[in-house]
């Protein structure tokens, strides 16, 4: 299966050397699930998208720093992007920022949270269970870094993950798109080394709370396998 990254940033400088670039962390995440997936990264920011949108098997669109209300040409492009995925029924996974574009172009609205920021792990409910939910869970912890959400929905999304602070946390639209808020492509160091070079940003309660939570356990690997299961459905 041949998966187009639809990059959407990049590491920072300093942890890029540390922690390489988003594509190898999606590559490393994924060949645990399926060792023969093989990669091609669009760096959509300088407008580098597929030639046609058969150009891979399946679609990732990833976080970024930038939020979907941005007025930017490439974000613009993205959304009808995704709209032609949607209407050929072309599979695709939206993660953090990818999760929240995937919502708004299909009709969606996404806002910075009054909540605050989401940040280190995060634990949701799963409150529906689909067939390629295998291994199950019941909850699904997952590191996080965002202030952006979704809160309101397309018309014909299924809401499959939630929690009180994150109602619409993880998404099914159709049988071809799912989506999540959180980061399983993001280790614990990373997402440790991140909140770091924030606490400037973050303040310090939020420092110290999102440091702590990354005791948890997080459920990255079956996450991984859920991906490989629902492009392969």
């Amino acid at each position: 299966m041949k998966i187009g990254i639809l990059q959407c940033d990049q590491v920072d400088t300093e942890l890029l050397g540390q922690f390489g670039t988003y594509a190898e962390m999606y590559n490393k995440l994924l060949q645990k699930a399926k060792p023969d997936l093989s990669f091609t990264v669009y760096d959509v920011r300088h407008n580098e998208f597929p030639t046609h949108i058969h150009s891979a098997d399946a679609y990732i669109i990833t976080g970024s720093r930038y939020g979907v209300n941005d007025d930017l040409p490439w974000i613009t492009a993205l959304e009808d992007f995704v709209r032609h995925l949607h209407v050929a029924e072309k599979k695709a996974i939206g993660i953090c920022f990818g999760h929240q574009l995937i919502a708004k172009a299909l009709g969606g609205k996404v806002v910075k949270s009054p909540k605050g920021w989401g940040i280190g792990v995060a634990t949701n409910k799963m409150v529906q269970h689909k067939s390629w939910m295998i291994p199950p869970l019941e909850d699904l912890s997952m590191t996080v870094s965002h202030q952006d959400q979704v809160v309101a929905l397309p018309s014909d999304a299924e809401v499959l993950a939630a929690s009180d602070f994150c109602p619409f946390y993880m998404l099914q639209i159709g049988n071809n798109l799912m989506t999540v808020q959180g980061h399983p492509e993001y280790s614990k160091n990373y997402i440790q080394a991140l909140i770091e070079i924030r606490k400037h940003r973050l303040g310090k309660k939020l420092t110290e709370e999102g440091l702590k939570s990354l005791q948890q356990s997080c459920n990255d690997s079956v996450f991984a396998q859920w991906i490989v299961n629902f492009l392969s459905v």
